[in-house]
């Protein structure tokens, strides 16, 4: 309960300070962290697995309990206090540190992000509805680059968020979430494979399930 609590306190606090890089008032949920993490429960190792948004490591809780020796995860988070947050739990709580040697958290945004190999499952807390256009088209550039031929890429998206705000919004908020629908709506077109509904969530969320053809290369799944 207590370390609930303190994981609440200081989404919030983030939440209120940058909103823009958090887009949520409270971490992600026990059935949606579970959503998220699902697909790798099918997977044998070894495998290569990026988390990108963690947070305070509501969905990274969920993540760690399927990784196994021989995998390698790697986290990226824009937020230096949530990295320190993700930081002490790899150092101080047993399942974090179970995994602590072959898993590292990196201060950094995603574009900026190299890896040594591609990830067999990318897995997004990241605030898309909150973001401008292009930068969302940038960063499912980076999930493309990043990602295996016939790897899987999982994020999710409060239920209805874009079609409701454009009921309210000023004419350039308009534009922005009807970019988004089309960008999104191209990369769900041509890479998804499954959607998770999350009710029991505060907000409710989808959880969009995407693949990587296998005989793709990255600059064609960028263009869909």
């Amino acid at each position: 309960m207590k370390r609930m609590f303190n994981e609440y306190r200081d989404f919030f606090r983030e939440f209120r300070s940058r909103f823009e890089t958090t887009g949520a008032v409270t971490p992600s949920g026990r059935f949606l962290a579970a959503a998220l993490s699902g697909p790798l429960k099918k997977h044998d190792g070894p495998v290569r697995v990026l988390e990108v948004g963690p947070g305070t490591g509501a969905v990274t809780r969920q993540i760690v309990k399927h990784l196994k020796p021989g995998d390698r995860f790697d986290l990226v988070e824009l937020n230096d206090n949530f990295v320190d947050s993700l930081n002490r739990l790899f150092s101080e709580e047993d399942i974090f540190r179970a995994v602590a040697e072959f898993s590292e958290v990196h201060l950094c945004p995603l574009q900026e992000f190299e890896a040594s190999e591609p990830f067999d499952f990318i897995i997004s807390g990241l605030p898309l509805n909150n973001f401008p256009a292009a930068l969302v088209e940038e960063i499912f550039e980076s999930y493309w680059r990043l990602l295996a031929p016939g790897g899987t890429l999982s994020y999710f998206e409060y239920m209805y968020v874009r079609p409701v705000r454009r009921l309210v919004s000023k004419p350039d908020e308009k534009q922005r979430l009807t970019d988004l629908d089309k960008i999104l709506g191209t990369h769900l077109g041509n890479h998804r494979i499954a959607r998770d509904w999350v009710f029991v969530n505060a907000p409710p969320a989808w959880v969009q399930h995407l693949r990587r053809q296998e005989s793709a290369t990255a600059a064609d799944s960028t263009a869909g």
